[in-house]
């Protein structure tokens, strides 16, 4: 396989990194989650007018055709600075549901707000009995008149307090569990009957409670075919695992880099604590497992992107080893770097929590294993 980035991709990369080097120190990041909406709209705009908005979208949706592997670039950069812009929930998961099965009307309605940054979108797809399985959907949507009626409820939905528009799996036919009967919707986030509670996640991010009832929508808002969702969920679930092991490998790479330079700094018994030979062992294994879990991401990614028969096992070998090597990498920087890994302070703490996270999302590490093994 060929791992070196095209002239294309690199300007990608050197201009995601220019950005985050340039707007995400710790302490503009505490400013943006502090605030409100939770990001920066300013930024928003600026990844707007750079493109990064349109890059997974098909050029004739006015995009520029990227795949899983231009998106990983930007990920990854993201990761490095803990960016909080609702890409991922609007772009990557949002987005990639509509760009599956919108229909040419809705692309042609939504699409350009959707690259120009003013349309927002949000994915509800997880319910609170489910745990990680997405075809577990109780939130059913019955069909009245023209339209249908959905009624249920969905939790931890990322970006739903400032999304114009929400994406939602719901049952039209089958049991709990059957795949078959699963349809997609794109609803008005302002639509009649929908109630939200929001709060702020862990990681610095936002979230939110939202139920459904009574909410009408017409035949035009099914994305794909009726009771033929889950395809484009799983496919999606699968971009949105993808883009956050990324992520995850961005901020891998801060914290063994971070704590390295402290261990040379920091100074015990007159020696700098990267002297300690059981310390070097330790770092060289962060490295490690860093880097499996960068060469088992590309590897995911190009199977992914070149619809490869076994591009789904990756997916879910992925997931397994980023986290189990990203909770052992951030563990290890906390521990090495004392008591002050432990504080606001120092960004160390902030990665940690957010690869916590990353590894609930879409299945934590013994949902994968399983699902490989399977």
């Amino acid at each position: 396989m060929n791992f070196n980035y095209t002239d294309e991709q690199q300007l990608l990369s050197d201009s995601v990194e220019r950005f985050v080097a340039e707007n995400y120190d710790l302490e503009a990041r505490k400013k943006i989650v502090d605030g409100e909406p939770g990001f920066s709209r300013e930024h928003w705009r600026s990844m707007a007018e750079l493109g990064w908005l349109a890059l997974p979208f098909a050029e004739a949706d006015g995009g520029f055709g990227g795949t899983q592997v231009e998106t990983m670039i930007l990920m990854e950069s993201f990761g490095k600075g803990l960016v909080v812009e609702p890409y991922v929930a609007s772009i990557v998961l949002g987005g990639g549901a509509l760009r599956r099965g919108g229909s040419k009307a809705l692309k042609e309605k939504l699409m350009p707000g959707v690259i120009d940054g003013s349309v927002q979108l949000a994915f509800a797809y997880a319910e609170e009995q489910a745990r990680f399985d997405l075809e577990d959907v109780v939130t059913a949507a019955k069909a009245d008149g023209d339209g249908f009626v959905i009624n249920g409820a969905k939790s931890v939905v990322q970006n739903a307090a400032t999304a114009t528009h929400i994406v939602v799996s719901a049952r039209t036919s089958g049991g709990q569990v059957d795949t078959n009967g699963i349809t997609l919707f794109l609803v008005d986030a302002k639509a009649d009957g929908i109630e939200r509670y929001d709060y702020p996640t862990v990681d610095g991010l936002r979230a939110s409670e939202v139920k459904f009832k009574n909410v009408r929508v017409g035949k035009d808002a099914v994305l794909g075919d009726v009771g033929k969702g889950f395809e484009i969920l799983n496919a999606v679930a699968n971009d949105g695992i993808l883009a956050l092991s990324a992520e995850a490998v961005g901020a891998m790479e801060v914290l063994y880099k971070d704590t390295v330079a402290y261990t040379q700094e920091r100074q015990q018994f007159g020696h700098p604590l990267s002297d300690f030979q059981v310390l070097q062992h330790r770092m060289v294994e962060m490295f490690m497992e860093y880097e499996q879990c960068k060469s088992l991401l590309y590897r995911a990614t190009m199977e992914t992107a070149n619809d490869s028969p076994t591009a789904q096992r990756t997916i879910h070998a992925l997931k397994h080893l980023v986290g189990r090597a990203g909770i052992f990498v951030a563990e290890n920087a906390v521990q090495l770097h004392g008591g002050m890994g432990m504080t606001e302070e120092l960004r160390i703490g902030h990665y940690f929590k957010r690869i916590v996270v990353i590894d609930s999302v879409f299945g934590n590490t013994d949902h994968h294993l399983k699902k490989f093994a399977a």
